[in-house]
């Protein structure tokens, strides 16, 4: 018991280090709080698909040594068409903004989306990108191997470490949504999604070359 506490507050200290950065996962639950449109729920997928992506770190990788070659490659190629293309559709949005805004409502250009579609929009800015599977499942992993019969706990600290992220990031995009619904903010916002998405993607090319 002496401890498991310094244990589990290095897991969650690393985990909240390695998400905290305003990626393409925090850049979609801004988005819905944005939108207003099923932020808990984006919220909460989010964060068990971390939890899960660090179980399997944790439990799994670590012992087998990390990714192959060839599924690493294949999770790169996947996470840059996905960056790619949702650059581009935020890049089309800031060319062409049609959001008006009324108090207390959904932005007029923010199309209804459905449960269905929210999960799996969630489902696949956490699982088809290649930094969240070398952060969680590889280095949270790698790192719990260092505390040996402790590594559990260690995985513990970190899957509460995301789960209080999300919740923080929830509770401000939530508040944003309030306060900053308005074109500027959305041509903004997309204008930084754009780009930090096609970022991405070509540091993950430069990755393969």
């Amino acid at each position: 018991m002496a401890l498991a506490f310094p244990t589990f507050t290095a897991g969650m200290v690393l985990s909240m280090s390695l998400i905290m950065a305003i990626g393409p996962q925090n850049a979609h639950v801004l988005r819905a709080g944005l939108q207003r449109q099923h932020l808990w729920l984006t919220v909460l997928v989010c964060a068990l698909a971390d939890v899960a992506l660090i179980g399997l770190g944790v439990l799994g990788l670590a012992q087998l040594g990390g990714l192959s070659d060839k599924l690493h490659g294949a999770l790169v190629g996947a996470g840059m068409l996905f960056l790619a293309v949702y650059g581009w559709q935020a890049f089309r949005r800031f060319l062409h903004p049609r959001a008006e805004t009324v108090e207390g409502s959904t932005p007029a250009a923010a199309e209804p989306v459905s449960r269905r579609q929210a999960v799996l929009s969630a489902l696949a800015f956490s699982w088809l990108n290649p930094h969240a599977w070398l952060d969680t499942a590889v280095l949270i992993g790698t790192a719990s191997l260092a505390y040996g019969q402790g590594s559990k706990v260690f995985g513990l600290g970190a899957a509460t470490g995301s789960l209080v992220w999300f919740l923080v990031l929830g509770t401000a995009a939530f508040w944003l949504g309030r306060r900053l619904n308005s074109l500027k903010v959305w041509r903004a916002l997309d204008g930084l999604v754009a780009l930090m998405m096609w970022g991405t993607a070509l540091w993950l090319l430069s990755s393969l070359i």
